[in-house]
């Protein structure tokens, strides 16, 4: 009996990150009868990697030097030859020129998928990132964009024949994000829960893209504005990266102006509890200039909150704005701010538009729907 096909996720690196927790709820969701998957990092990976369930994933790491390292491609086609998968899925512009390799390796059945921008291709107006995804649209067989606007983009700027364009919303774990979740409290400083708290969260690497800077410098100026609500507000930031520390600064300074300690900001670093950790918040706020379709959106509307979101990428595609949260333009202080105090003049909208966001994800973005879409391409690549 023939084993099912093997499938081979391309992807930089496997670390904590939205790409690839969509890679591993695909993995785990998929049907093992149908499709084998397997993961080849071009730089490293993490414990992250425990997440897959499936016992006979087996994920390689090709250990990219930063810069150019052309000697990762012959490593890639050497490993392709070995494996010897039946589709190679890459991902994002970091290993699209990974497509090349695995021509010249006889895998035929080709897939690549554009999931969201990065600081210097905001938008796709990279003309040099564009003219690279022009030269790779004769090798590619089939495109996967999660949002509308990905699609246009490969639609109307690369110039991609429509019907190699498949778009595909991230689904979300219903079960895993929901408002039961619990979270031990113990782990977070005794003084930054007080009773009715009202506690705006965040979650994602610390990038210039995810912009946490502009949400905590709107936080701020939101208590500088509602000084009578300083022992209810709270804003707590769950990730790591290279904004962590000037986002401290902003804190640090904000309290030595005022001759304070902080109390409001808590910088709980990288984790792999969101999902609990999200019931700590009573709003998600996702403050990014760039995104494709957020993974960490659709958590937090399975979490039941309400959600605000900078009107870039997918982003309104999945907040209903005043039905779901709201929608606000990117790096607008003073909106952010007003929009946050929202929140805090009306408690009860805290409840009502959660509850329309779970409901919104309960109808229209779960995993077992994603699975099916993905496998739909796979098949289609492999005819």
């Amino acid at each position: 009996m023939s084993l099912p096909p093997l499938i081979a996720h391309i992807v930089f690196s496997f670390d904590i990150g939205g790409l690839e927790n969509g890679v591993v709820n695909l993995i785990n969701h998929s049907d093992s009868s149908k499709f084998r998957h397997v993961i080849i990092c071009l730089s490293h990976y993490t414990d992250f990697f425990k997440k897959i369930e499936k016992k006979d994933v087996k994920i390689y790491a090709l250990d990219k030097k930063s810069g150019k390292d052309l000697p990762v491609f012959w490593r890639l086609y050497k490993l392709l030859r070995k494996i010897k998968p039946d589709i190679v899925h890459t991902r994002n512009m970091a290993t699209l020129e990974c497509q090349f390799p695995t021509l010249l390796a006889g895998v035929s059945a080709r897939v690549h998928g554009e999931h969201g921008w990065d600081v210097g291709d905001i938008a796709g107006g990279n003309k040099k990132y564009q003219f690279l995804r022009k030269l790779f649209v004769p090798i590619v067989k089939q495109y996967i964009a999660l949002s509308k606007e990905g699609c246009n983009y490969l639609l109307e700027s690369v110039g991609i024949p429509k019907n190699k364009i498949n778009h595909i919303y991230n689904g979300v774990d219903i079960k895993r994000f929901s408002a039961n979740n619990t979270f031990n409290k113990d782990r977070v400083p005794t003084d930054f829960i007080q009773t009715n708290s009202l506690i705006f969260g965040t979650v994602g690497r610390m990038a210039e893209v995810k912009n946490q800077l502009f949400l905590v410098r709107a936080f701020l100026h939101l208590l500088d504005k509602n000084p009578q609500f300083s022992e209810r507000l709270r804003l707590i930031i769950v990730g790591d990266g290279i904004l962590m520390a000037p986002a401290q600064k902003l804190v640090n300074d904000y309290c030595e102006q005022h001759q304070c300690k902080n109390q409001w900001v808590y910088f709980a670093g990288a984790s792999n509890q969101v999902n609990a950790i999200m019931r700590l918040m009573n709003v998600f706020v996702l403050p990014s200039i760039a995104e494709g379709i957020s993974n960490t959106i659709l958590e937090s509307m399975a979490s039941s909150l309400p959600v605000i979101a900078t009107d870039v990428g997918g982003n309104s595609e999945l907040v209903i704005d005043n039905k779901t949260g709201y929608i606000i333009p990117v790096n607008n202080i003073e909106i952010l701010s007003n929009t946050m105090e929202h929140y805090l003049n009306d408690p009860d909208l805290i409840n009502k538009q959660g509850e329309a966001g779970r409901n919104r994800i309960e109808d229209n973005f779960s995993l077992q729907d994603m699975v099916k879409h993905y496998e739909d391409v796979y098949s289609k690549v492999l005819n």
